[in-house]
This record gives C-alpha cells, sequence and structure tokens, in this order.
C-alpha cells in the first residue's frame, strides 16, 4: 500500500517562476510569517497525525455545542422580548376596560341609561322582608 505523504515540490526549470511567486507573496502576509514559526510543516512529513484527532473532534464538538447554546439563548431573548410587549400591551387593555366597567357601573350611570327606557329610580329606600323560620 501507498503512504500519503506531505512533500515539498522542489523547484524545476518550469516552476521556479511560480516558486518565486509563492514565497514573495507569502513572505508578505501575517498568516506566512506565522506558519514558519510554527513549524506546521513538521507536523505532517509522516502522514496525517492521527493521534491529534480525538483532542480536534473534541473542541469541534464543544464549539458546535457553544454556537448552538448561543443561538438558542439570542432565540430565547427575543421570544422573551416579544411576550413581554405583548404582556404589556393586554395589561393596558385590561386597565383600560376595567376603567370603563367600573364608570359604567356606577349608580348614577346606570340611571341615566335606564331613564331612556322609561324607568326611573325608587325614592323608596329598600326593606328587609323579615320570616320567621316556622313559616316555609
Amino acid at each position: 500500500m501507498s503512504e500519503n505523504k506531505f512533500r515539498v515540490m522542489e523547484p524545476s526549470k518550469g516552476n521556479e517562476a511560480r516558486v518565486k511567486e509563492k514565497t514573495a507573496t507569502a513572505g508578505s502576509s501575517i498568516f506566512s510569517g506565522l506558519e514558519k514559526r510554527m513549524k506546521l510543516e513538521a507536523y505532517f512529513e509522516e502522514g496525517f497525525p492521527v493521534q491529534y484527532l480525538p483532542k480536534v473532534l473534541f473542541v469541534v464538538l464543544l464549539s458546535l455545542i457553544y454556537i448552538s447554546n448561543t443561538h438558542f439563548a439570542e432565540k430565547t431573548t427575543r421570544k422573551i422580548d416579544k411576550i413581554q410587549s405583548e404582556v404589556e400591551d393586554l395589561r393596558a387593555d385590561y386597565t383600560t376596560l376595567k376603567a370603563d366597567i367600573m364608570y359604567a357601573s356606577k349608580q348614577s350611570e346606570v340611571a341615566r341609561r335606564v331613564k331612556e327606557m322609561g324607568l326611573r329610580e325608587s325614592l323608596n329606600p329598600p326593606y328587609k322582608v323579615v320570616v320567621d323560620g316556622s313559616e316555609y
């Protein structure tokens, strides 16, 4: 079986211009400087380092959980804000309706509305009917 190996191409006569272009542009970026200092090629000389794969997958899993948790928290916050505004609207409606009902149920307001139907307020106060326990 053949092995996967990272090979550094040696510049041939046809590729010399390309290699010079790559080194000229690569030397000017921040990432190329980091790559040179970290010496990443050394990790991949003998193939892909499989011993680091579980740790990398664990970090990726933690990153995905962190991102999903952040999205869930933002969604929940938006939902809470929406429901709070609805509660404020409903509370304002409740207060308005309660005030209207309290005004409409006042004795003077009821007397004014009933007067249009031909009914009038009694001038005599109500009296209590007392029935003995043996009468019924």
